[in-house]
């Protein structure tokens, strides 16, 4: 790894403490990253010198915040190569993204008898909105199987598709077990039967190198707080044909052209789906949080990502007791696992313990932990600022839990 973890590190204030008595270590990264000075830095200085809101302001402040924000939907658009910024919806987040296309594309283009097919280990958010969706419509939802390692089974998939498949809406990166799924060959098919496809790149954004042009998918929903940016904020990216075809999600301010109470005259892409004042502060801080991405580069940090993984595996798998869970050959940085007689949370609270932040639970995939016939898992999951004394520390952990269960 050529770039210095250490200054890294440094970047990173909510690092430099101790929990319990002990240095942070922080594995929760795929709830939720944290936040480069820079980041903060943005959002203080927005509120500080130019709080305002947006484009419908002719002063300066107004000014400088609208060319801030707007800056932002730039980077965006470069950070997924989309073929124009307009097709960059500001969102509150991924649920929100994927709500928005149920909510608009799905009721005007799915009807009674269309099919939806979604996979095994989707996030709730990635079921709930179409399953509220097949039952207004009386449409039918569809489910990719999946083998034991984690991977779907792209067969009994190509089964499932035919010409009442209306979308297919898929995880690209699993959050609960790490997997990554082939979308490109997922969207080739799909595309041959007439289906559009949304991913759902919560995990992947921060972890692969995206271009959605060359993806060639419909829509595309993540957000920024797995970004190493602020809270609250997401993106849906569009193609402009679909898009222009979608009714408004939200009526109000911004998302008009020209209202009487005869008629309404909706906006252009991207605002006709912007309404009301948006969380213009974090929008901008985001827009830190992708310029210190690019900054490092998404090959090098999957490289050390990856390299901490395998060191992972390599220093758990031969503790006695330990069961990992989602095994499949591609993966993000993601380490799920339980031990044996343990409940994930009991594990949880050990290693917090230690000072080491997990998640513990079913990570919001309740079909995909009913899959495995599990409650839940342990999920370590890993970011740049991640070292490998980080995951020694870890092992050490587990190993000592381990130990007292099984002895």
């Amino acid at each position: 790894m050529s770039f210095d973890l250490e200054k890294i590190r440094g970047l990173f204030p909510v690092l430099h403490q101790e929990v319990h008595g002990r240095p942070l270590v922080y594995f929760d990264n795929a709830a939720t990253t944290q936040k480069p000075q820079a980041v903060l830095d943005a959002l203080r200085n927005y509120y500080e010198h130019d709080n305002s809101n947006i484009h419908r302001g002719a002063h300066t402040l107004a000014d400088r915040a609208t060319r801030h924000y707007e800056a932002t939907r730039e980077k965006v658009k470069d950070f997924i190569n989309s073929r124009e910024s307009a097709e960059v919806i500001f969102t509150k987040g991924t649920t929100e993204s994927i709500n928005l296309v149920a909510q608009t594309f799905g009721r005007k283009f799915i009807g009674k008898d269309d099919e939806i097919i979604i996979s095994t280990m989707e996030h709730h958010s990635n079921i709930v909105p179409w399953q509220m969706l097949c039952e207004e419509k009386g449409a039918k939802l569809r489910v990719i199987p999946i083998q034991e390692n984690g991977e779907i089974i792209f067969e009994e998939f190509e089964k499932l598709l035919n010409p009442k498949t209306k979308l297919v809406s898929i995880v690209h990166a699993s959050n609960a077990l790490g997997t990554i799924n082939p979308v490109k060959k997922i969207i080739q098919a799909a595309h041959e039967i007439g289906a559009k496809v949304l991913l759902d790149g919560a995990q992947s954004t921060s972890h692969l190198e995206i271009d959605v042009q060359e993806l060639d998918c419909d829509f595309l929903a993540f957000s920024a707080h797995k970004l190493y940016g602020p809270t609250g904020l997401g993106v849906l990216y569009g193609k402009r044909e679909i898009l222009e075809e979608m009714p408004p999600f939200l009526g109000g301010g911004e998302m008009i052209k020209e209202v009487s109470f005869e008629k309404t005259t909706y906006n252009e892409i991207p605002f006709k789906f912007e309404a009301g004042t948006p969380n213009i502060a974090d929008v901008i801080a985001f827009g830190q949080a992708l310029d210190f991405i690019q900054s490092l580069g998404k090959k090098q940090i999957k490289a050390h990502e990856d390299e901490l993984l395998s060191y992972a595996n390599q220093l758990t798998k031969d503790i006695k007791g330990f069961i990992p869970v989602g095994t499949a050959a591609d993966k993000v940085s993601v380490l799920s696992f339980n031990i044996q007689g343990m409940h994930p949370f009991d594990v949880g609270q050990m290693l917090d313990a230690r000072g080491i932040a997990v998640r513990t639970g079913h990570h919001c995939t309740q079909p995909l932990m009913h899959r495995f016939g599990i409650e839940g898992t342990v999920r370590a999951s890993f970011a740049v600022y991640n070292t490998k004394s980080e995951i020694e520390n870890m092992a050490e952990g587990i190993a000592k839990i381990a130990r007292i269960k099984n002895k």
